[in-house]
């Protein structure tokens, strides 16, 4: 006879089940319990009506099993008949027991009642008036209840996922997300083991160290997670040979604390953890999710293309033209993107100060670059740069402030890089969420190119050895001499900028209340080139 101290896990269906609460609290159904546990956390995975002496062999577990005490002989008083009949159902893994009053017992018996609570199995008085088929049909009503519910949550999870991926801050938003919905704590763990972002209530440092050890079994062979303070280093050297792949999910519970891991691809090396004070259904599926959501954000592409980028990489480094390595990335022409996240509070110092360029924010300028559809991003000083093929026109992406430049051959990209950086120093300063380098001709392409840049360079040259009047000047006639966008812009105090223009109105010689001096003035920076479209640094 199996031990009724060890249950046999049931084998429960792919539904929710119903909480036994749930059921106790339909007032249509009147049903009593009279013995065994009150616990909150018992849940039914269906009803079973049986008048078997010996109910073992016909039960998978997890049953509300409901009889009218047919099979109970007249002799059975108080001996030992009900203990062995509620240890067999115990055995079976029975959820719980429902007695039926009337026809043929007016009452339950109290021996049954000593068994149940003897052996922890909760049961339930059925009134004359409620027939079992109603309890049947009850239960499944709750389990489409609970079905439907865990739709609407696992559906409502997606969308709030897939918004929180669109956002700026791409990994931290998905993470509080996931946190939010499985009302626990989210990790992303990078290549080395590191913790790289996180969100929601961290459980207890036992569970923290376990979750680190997880993450370890999940990476791929050949990298190297640091360990962490206080934790062993998951796993043993391999075995000369093949290596073993490593698993793409783990789970385990440490503390009453729900653990689970999940690979972010198959080579990346990142890896999500979820824990949870419990295991919900539709936990797995919303982690799964936001699994899917974050691999798309840290992977990169491991292709043909990839590839050739490598290999225009280096022949960059070894001195080839940029013009000669074009054609490794597909594409004739490419506009230059300046990105800059609305989001982002500036950093003491200004733009030019100290950058963010940790995971996140490469994760960030990754996320900007694939919206944009190129691969081809570069993060500093908070700025993203992307290069993007001339026939993907970019658009305004929430939670962006982008500058475009026009679309030239490789050969031209330093000066779309400039053309670039202006229009999103334009887009900041009148609050656009994109603003485009433009190209239509103007009066300055009737004079000799030659001509022009010669009369520009003596024009400014009172001022070319000092970029940041430069800077202020071509930024201050570009917004109409305003002050408050210039400051904007420029990232300094208008005071500063009313300085700077006072200094390049007595070096220039112009009065720069003059609209013809300002438009000559304007041609000839145009001409030159000079300045750099970032923020200057304050003298």
């Amino acid at each position: 006879m199996p031990d009724p101290t060890h249950p046999a896990a049931p084998a429960v269906p792919p539904t929710p089940p119903v909480a036994l609460t749930a059921l106790l609290a339909r007032e249509d159904l009147a049903l009593r319990q009279i013995a065994g546990p009150a616990d909150p956390d018992i849940v039914i995975h269906w009803a079973h009506t049986s008048e078997m002496a010996d109910p073992y062999p016909y039960l998978l577990g997890g049953e509300l099993l409901l009889t009218a005490g047919v099979h109970i002989p007249e002799a059975a008083g108080s001996g030992a008949y009900f203990d062995d009949y509620v240890s067999r159902i115990v055995a079976a893994g029975g959820a719980a027991l429902g007695f039926g009053l009337a026809p043929v017992h007016d009452t339950v018996p109290r021996a049954l009642v000593a068994a149940c609570d003897r052996y922890g199995l909760p049961l339930l008085e059925v009134p004359p008036q409620t027939t079992f088929s109603g309890v049947a049909r009850a239960v499944w009503q709750l389990m489409a209840q609970a079905r439907l519910a865990e739709l609407r949550r696992v559906t409502e999870a997606q969308q709030s996922l897939a918004t929180a991926a669109a956002r700026p801050d791409p990994v931290p938003s998905v993470l509080r997300q996931l946190a939010q919905r499985v009302a626990g704590w989210a990790v992303l763990y990078g290549p080395d083991g590191t913790q790289i972002a996180a969100a929601g209530r961290a459980p207890e440092s036992e569970a923290r160290e376990a979750m680190a050890r997880l993450a370890g079994v999940l990476r791929p062979p050949g990298s190297a997670p640091r360990a962490p303070a206080g934790a062993s280093q998951p796993g043993a050297p391999a075995a000369p040979g093949r290596a073993r792949p490593a698993p793409s999910a783990a789970a385990e519970t440490v503390a009453g604390t729900h653990l689970a891991a999940y690979a972010l691809g198959p080579v990346q090396g990142f890896v999500l953890g979820v824990a949870a004070p419990g295991r919900d259904t539709g936990d797995h599926t919303i982690a799964s999710v936001a699994a899917v959501l974050l691999s798309l954000l840290t992977g990169e592409h491991h292709s043909g293309a990839g590839a050739a980028r490598s290999s225009a990489l280096v022949r960059l480094l070894l001195g080839a033209a940029p013009e000669a390595v074009a054609p490794l990335l597909g594409d004739d022409r490419w506009i230059v993107v300046h990105g800059r996240p609305d989001t982002r509070a500036a950093a003491a110092g200004g733009p030019e100060g100290p950058g963010g360029t940790g995971p996140q924010d490469a994760v960030a300028a990754s996320a900007l670059g694939a919206a944009l559809g190129s691969p081809l991003v570069d993060l500093g000083h908070g700025i993203v740069r992307v290069l993007v093929p001339a026939g993907r026109e970019p658009a305004p992406l929430p939670g962006w402030t982008l500058g475009v430049s026009a679309a030239v051959v490789p050969g031209d990209l330093p000066a779309a890089d400039t053309q670039a950086a202006r229009a999103l120093a334009r887009a900041r300063a009148t609050r656009a969420p994109l603003v485009r380098h433009g190209e239509r001709t103007g009066l300055a392409d009737l004079v000799p190119a030659g001509q022009a840049e010669q009369h520009a360079r003596t024009l400014l040259a009172p001022i070319a050895g000092t970029p940041a009047l430069v800077e202020t000047l071509r930024t201050w006639l570009s917004l109409h001499g305003s002050w408050d966008r210039t400051a904007v812009a420029l990232a300094v105090h208008r005071n500063t900028v009313r300085q700077r223009i006072a200094r390049c109105t007595a070096l220039l010689d112009a009065n720069l209340d003059d609209p013809d001096a300002r438009m000559e003035l304007w041609f000839a920076l145009r001409q030159t080139g000079q300045g750099r479209a970032a923020p200057a640094r304050p003298e």
